[in-house]
């Protein structure tokens, strides 16, 4: 009988997408809130189109900004420093429509609670070094790379809009191979679409992709409709917090919903989502399990939160209850407790919102620091072989 194969795919884009434009704007006014006051609230949205951005949102700070200035800031790091990329930081409109937070929901986050109800997801899997999917990691790792090389100016024709795809062929549930990649890159007019095929192939797939993955069967989309010359702001409106599978788990982990960018970690849409990844992460490198997915709830105004789920790869019901356990035992949950735990009232946010929020070095929501801790409760309270002898470890 011959082994189970099946076809996964994930997507990542740049810097300079649009939506992307945005998350780091509402980051970038975040980190300038917490540089100044930590304890800032901040919810703050960012829509960009042709010529124009808008920042809007709740800030109750003490902090003094000059909220354009920031946002032209982070347009010009991304390089959207001329008008021939069809956005320029210099000559764009900024409006901004800013205001404090709703004292409905100040008075329960003031007292510990959750700032809104809602469920968040953690993950983590043994396919990479950093315990992510493979797919959503060379995903991110194509752009990161095209925008490097933009940067450094080794290919002169490139701007700052992009996207990619990468699509994972596993075979008996463990990755094989690369069945396809989409690069979509945005280039100015006088190259030709067959010079950018040869560069991406001989040049960008080549530094981010694994030898081993690739095949003569393996599909490669450069540019697919012809040409990208037009993209950015000036080729499709962006919003914040609309692409949060991006910023998670390329699909392949469950995801509740609440975007992160722009919002403090006051917000559990952020900061218990970073914690359910450091949670499964953890559980994966105490060799509890391959693959780790982890769920909480809040309550608005609550501070414990109203459920913890652990559902673990390979299966075992009475594993996933004693992680339950566990976790609650050794960890709390509660939102000023993630803070603390996370040390999360720090200006690092706009690092994050470019090319994932997880699998990244530099970040506490990435330490493995407490597996052995997780090891060692579990292995107290189960007779489950597998917990003892951590048989899922890190290979």
């Amino acid at each position: 009988m011959s082994e189970e194969r099946r076809l996964f795919t994930s997507e990542s884009v740049s810097e300079g997408h649009p939506d992307k434009l945005c998350d780091q704007v509402s980051d970038a006014v975040l980190d300038a809130v917490l540089a100044q006051d930590p304890r800032g609230r901040v919810a703050c949205e960012a829509m960009v189109t042709h010529g124009k951005l808008m920042v809007a949102g709740e800030l109750t700070t003490t902090a003094n900004l000059d909220i354009p200035q920031i946002a032209r800031d982070v347009i010009r790091e991304i390089g959207y420093d001329r008008e021939e990329s069809g956005f320029n930081y210099k000559t764009c409109e900024i409006v901004t429509h800013i205001q404090k937070q709703s004292p409905d929901i100040a008075m329960g986050v003031d007292k510990g609670g959750a700032g809104d109800q809602g469920m968040m997801f953690g993950f983590a899997i043994n396919e990479t070094e950093s315990l992510m999917p493979l797919s959503i990691s060379l995903a991110h790792g194509l752009v990161y790379e095209l925008a490097r090389i933009r940067k450094k100016k080794e290919l002169t024709y490139l701007r700052p809009d992009a996207k990619s795809q990468v699509t994972v062929e596993y075979v008996g549930g463990k990755p094989a191979r690369i069945d396809a990649i989409v690069i979509s890159c945005q280039h100015d007019g006088a190259v030709s679409l067959s010079q950018i095929e040869k560069d991406v192939k001989n040049i960008l797939i080549k530094r981010v992709i694994p030898a081993k993955y690739l095949d003569d069967k393996t599909k490669i989309y450069v540019n697919p409709t012809g040409r990208f010359e037009i993209g950015g702001p000036q080729g499709d409106t962006g919003l914040t917090g609309r692409k949060i599978i991006v910023d998670t788990y390329g699909g392949y982990g469950a995801h509740g919903g609440g975007a992160f960018s722009g919002k403090d970690p006051s917000k559990v849409d952020r900061s218990a989502a970073y914690f359910a990844r450091y949670l499964a992460k953890n559980v994966v490198a105490s060799g509890a399990a391959y693959q780790c997915e982890i769920q909480v709830a809040y309550a608005i105004g609550v501070a414990e939160p109203v459920s913890v789920m652990v559902k673990t790869l390979p299966y075992n019901q009475a594993k996933d209850a004693a992680l339950v356990r566990v976790l609650r035992k050794l960890f709390d949950f509660t939102p000023q407790g993630i803070i603390n735990y996370l040390d999360l009232r720090k200006p690092i946010y706009q690092k994050t919102a470019a090319y994932g929020h997880f699998g990244r070095e530099g970040f506490s929501w990435e330490k493995t620091d407490a597996a052995s801790k997780i090891r060692e409760a579990l292995s107290e309270i189960t007779s489950d072989p597998q917990a003892k002898k951590g048989s899922f470890a890190i290979v």
